[in-house]
């Protein structure tokens, strides 16, 4: 085991140990959470996504059920955490208990994911029904913001249904005011296997419907893959005014670490672009070292002086008090 996911271990025992004996525990650590604002001086956001299981999307890195071993993804997501630099996490509930429960959620913004109900492979892939958080839930955790996905095929009537409900959704999480990224794709099937089209027509087009959703933008958001040509970034975000993050995704061996964080670099630098929500990318990089990934990532978004500046600071918590263990006494 890699030394620095060592020191973060998770002992899952212990935390099937606490479920069981004392379920109320996820609530009151919820409760007690110390929460910050969802951005932070500098107005960017760097946030680690882990909701890909919940949709049975285990695949990661090498290995294609890598995210089906839980307590290695809470220890990565645990070290992804403790650097300086990244301000939160995204992630269903059964993920957001476990890093409640290990006290990671401390000064962090917490995204709640929305609609998982797209099972990645199956017929009904398109029917993104919302099997997780609603938002009266989000706001009972005083969780941050929730995300959903949106998925549209022409071809595929199961779209129009996620269509709405995200209108919808968009709706709710407004009256509680509360912001929601929508994650936009143009898709389309091609040999039974749904593909993303990535093209500046594709994208831009995605970006239109999902700005125009509900009775109100105001607390919308939008995450945006890069296009496949990095250079057609600032025409596709000039579709819209709301704020954008870019979308991870997984480094393709074919393209490389090096040559994903030059993208990300370009396109942080367009005027509506926040920051960077990654998951997989950050969490299972090529080279193993979830630090440096992250870290670099931290680079990218925060600017490099001040995120050398912010890891000279004592402590992932930065002055917050010590996050509670599983082990330790509620």
């Amino acid at each position: 085991m890699n030394p620095a996911h060592a020191a973060h271990a998770v002992d899952p025992a212990a935390l099937a140990r606490l479920r069981a004996h004392r379920p109320e525990a996820v609530a009151e650590a919820a409760a007690r959470r110390v929460r910050r604002p969802l951005l932070g001086r500098d107005g960017r956001l760097l946030i680690l996504a882990a909701d890909h299981p919940a949709r049975g999307a285990l695949g990661a890195g090498r290995g294609d059920r890598a995210m089906a071993d839980r307590a290695g993804l809470l220890a990565r997501l645990r070290l992804g955490l403790s650097r300086p630099g990244v301000d939160g996490v995204l992630a269903s509930a059964d993920v957001l208990d476990d890093l409640l429960l290990l006290g990671a959620l401390e000064g962090k913004a917490v995204i709640g994911s929305m609609n998982r109900g797209g099972l990645a492979g199956a017929a009904f892939e398109l029917d993104d029904r919302f099997t997780g958080f609603r938002p009266e839930d989000l706001a009972r955790s005083r969780y941050d913001a929730g995300k959903l996905l949106l998925r549209l095929d022409y071809d595929d009537p199961g779209s129009l249904t996620t269509l709405h409900t995200a209108a919808r959704a968009v709706d709710a999480m407004a009256a509680l005011h509360l912001p929601v990224f929508v994650e936009p794709f143009l898709c389309r099937r091609v040999g039974g296997e749904l593909r993303t089209d990535l093209g500046a027509a594709a994208v831009t087009t995605s970006l239109a419907v999902a700005s125009g959703l509900g009775g109100t933008s105001a607390y919308t958001w939008l995450k945006v893959p890069v296009t496949e040509d990095p250079d057609d970034m600032a025409r596709v975000t000039a579709a819209t005014t709301l704020p954008v993050v870019l979308l991870g995704g997984p480094v393709g061996a074919a393209r490389g670490g090096d040559a994903t964080y030059e993208r990300w670099r370009s396109a942080l630098a367009l005027p509506t672009v926040r920051g960077l929500v990654a998951g997989r990318a950050l969490l299972y990089p090529p080279d193993g070292d979830v630090a440096a990934a992250v870290d670099t990532a931290a680079a990218l978004v925060h600017g490099e002086a001040r995120h050398e500046g912010t890891r000279a600071l004592p402590g992932p918590s930065r002055g917050l008090p010590a996050p509670r263990g599983v082990g330790d006494e509620p």
